[in-house]
């Protein structure tokens, strides 16, 4: 199916079902709590007699401005509905596990695919966000659908934040125009962009920090790795310190920006945030159990060995890349 009938077909299925259960990845970020909110905001207003839930007890603490998820509910509430899950490459990563008891099952993602599962699969990995393919959802079958300006504002949140307030490679003229969409809807970008952006007066301290402390492989990939002590001393959240990558990426001459975070786990977790300019990363992150798009992916390591040895093969890789490329300035 191309994915204008994937899209009837999974339109279809949200008319056929009274229950509908909505799932996200672990490790949330604004753009899979903005997408899961968007669409059951959307379905509610449209279909006010449906039960939808959105079950996860992971919020991410940046994003709890965006109001509380649903209760649990018991697993039979499950073995009737249908299932939905949104911005998620693979099984492993769904949050909440109980989506496997649903009757059917949806994938909408904007990932590199990396397995496919599923009744029904719509994938669009060019797209900036995935809160841009429910947007461009609801334009579609606009005639039938209800867009109020909090879904809107879930959705935006979404957008802005996977797009890097609109300056990533992988934004488009569609993207800005489904941002128009919600824009027209009502969003209050001042309240929202406060609410996401301002910071704390000691976190600004922390940046100082990172400025200091962060390093340049030889051949242009700049890192940090953010251990517990530091963590600690500045009193950050596992999401503070892993927002450190953002301050990365305007480094003259590196084209890709890593952060090692130890997450304080009993087995030496360390999460790495992987992002790129030009060339593509995603290969990485896959040979230390992550993937994620061309230029932002995500990875696991679990000692300071196999930090060392992603830092390696990350400058081998922006290496060959810079002697087979012109343009990367």
């Amino acid at each position: 199916m191309n994915n204008l009938e994937v899209m009837t077909a999974i339109l279809q299925k949200i008319k056929e079902y009274d229950r509908i259960m909505l799932f996200r990845h672990v490790r949330n970020d604004g753009d899979c709590v903005g997408s899961t909110k968007g669409l059951k905001e959307i379905i509610r207003c449209t279909w006010p007699e449906k039960e939808v839930y959105l079950i996860d007890e992971d919020t991410a603490k940046y994003l709890e401005f965006l109001g509380p998820e649903d209760v649990p509910v018991p697993d039979e509430y499950y073995t009737t509905a249908l299932g939905i899950v949104l911005d998620t490459a693979s099984e492993a990563r769904i949050s909440n596990r109980k989506y496997t008891l649903c009757k059917e099952l949806i994938k909408i993602d904007h990932h590199i695919p990396l397995e496919n599962y599923g009744d029904l699969i719509w994938v669009e990995e060019h797209r900036s966000s995935l809160c841009e393919m429910i947007v461009k959802f609801y334009d579609t079958f606009r005639e039938e659908l209800v867009l109020s300006t909090q879904a809107a504002t879930y959705l935006y949140t979404g957008m802005v934040t996977d797009s890097g307030r609109f300056k990533y490679s992988d934004v488009t003229g569609d993207t800005l125009r489904y941002a128009a969409i919600l824009l027209d809807a009502g969003v209050d970008t001042d309240t929202l962009y406060a609410r996401l952006y301002l910071e704390a007066f000691e976190y600004l301290k922390f940046k100082a920090y990172i400025y200091e402390k962060m390093q340049v492989t030889e051949n242009g990939v700049a890192y940090i790795v953010v251990d517990r002590e530091m963590q600690q001393q500045f009193g950050l959240s596992l999401e503070q310190a892993s927002a450190v990558i953002g301050n990365l990426d305007s480094i003259r001459g590196c084209i890709c920006w890593i952060a090692f975070i130890e997450s304080g786990d009993e087995e030496g977790t360390i999460r790495v945030r992987l992002r790129s300019r030009f060339v593509h990363i995603n290969s990485i992150a896959e040979q230390y159990r992550g993937g994620g798009h061309a230029c932002a992916s995500g990875a696991t390591v679990y000692s300071m060995e196999e930090v060392h040895s992603l830092l390696a093969d990350a400058d081998a890789h922006v290496k060959e890349y810079k002697s087979t490329h012109e343009g990367w300035l």
